[in-house]
């Protein structure tokens, strides 16, 4: 009975050490985008010259085990797939470099990748143990398990049209802030989202179309979006949800 539980002991110490080890500041991705991130523009020919550091990066992801992400808080878990989703689209990127756009990855069409969302249904790394894709990050876990929209400010398609990839990495202690800027500094980004007082129209980026739902389960999109706006919109407010811009979101 006693080497029973010693044995359950060390086998919690061990799962106990083992969540401690991970690096929740993300350390080398936050170096990496520090460098090579300005104004929610990528050097992907910065962050591919390092591209050993970021390989290192994205296999210290792939090394945590569900059982040790078990042993996450909710905040290193979101900050987790938020990273991880950001690192591993720069490395889908850069697996296809020199590319014009995210939707150049897959068919020739691009058009035809973009409407079977085949750069995100690739499985192209390992994540929890399983090989995965983009889009079981985002949505079989950061929109499945947490009641969190802001998450869509933060993850990041290497497109113009996204949100701004920002120049450090998410994490635990400052993820609050984060998502607040994250959330503001894409409502308040006039060439993604605008309110025509005269007309009572607003322009949205089409983010606010496609997860709709995400944003509207306690309020209306409208009050969801005021936050953002100086101007008070009208709860009759026209939405016209503009072209989403799919050019890759690199530093000419």
């Amino acid at each position: 009975m006693k080497q029973f539980c010693i044995v359950f002991l060390c086998i919690g110490l061990y799962q106990g050490a083992s969540a401690q080890s991970f690096d929740h500041k993300h350390s080398v991705w936050d170096s990496l985008v520090k460098k090579h991130v300005k104004n929610g523009l990528v050097s992907y020919k910065g962050i591919k010259s390092e591209e050993v550091s970021l390989s290192q990066y994205l296999e210290s992801l792939s090394k945590v085990s569900e059982t040790q992400f078990q042993g996450f808080t909710e905040k290193e878990k979101i900050g987790f797939f938020i990273n991880a989703y950001n690192a591993f689209t720069v490395k889908l990127i850069l697996d296809h470099y020199p590319i014009e756009s995210i939707t150049d990855i897959g068919t020739p069409f691009s058009k035809i990748n973009l409407a079977r969302g085949i750069p995100w249904k690739k499985d192209f790394f390992s994540l929890l143990g399983k090989s995965r894709n983009l889009d079981w990050i985002e949505h079989e876990k950061l929109r499945k398990d947490f009641n969190e929209p802001r998450i869509h400010f933060a993850i990041v398609c290497a497109s113009i049209g996204c949100p701004n990839l920002v120049s450090e990495a998410y994490t635990p202690n400052a993820l609050e802030k984060q998502l607040q800027q994250a959330k503001l500094g894409f409502l308040k980004n006039p060439k993604k989202n605008s309110y025509d007082k005269v007309t009572n129209t607003l322009y949205l980026s089409k983010i606010f179309n496609w997860f709709q739902t995400d944003f509207t389960k306690k309020t209306t999109l409208i009050q969801y979006l005021q936050e953002g706006f100086d101007e008070t919109i009208k709860p009759d407010a026209k939405i016209v949800y503009n072209e989403y811009n799919w050019d890759l979101n690199e530093q000419k």
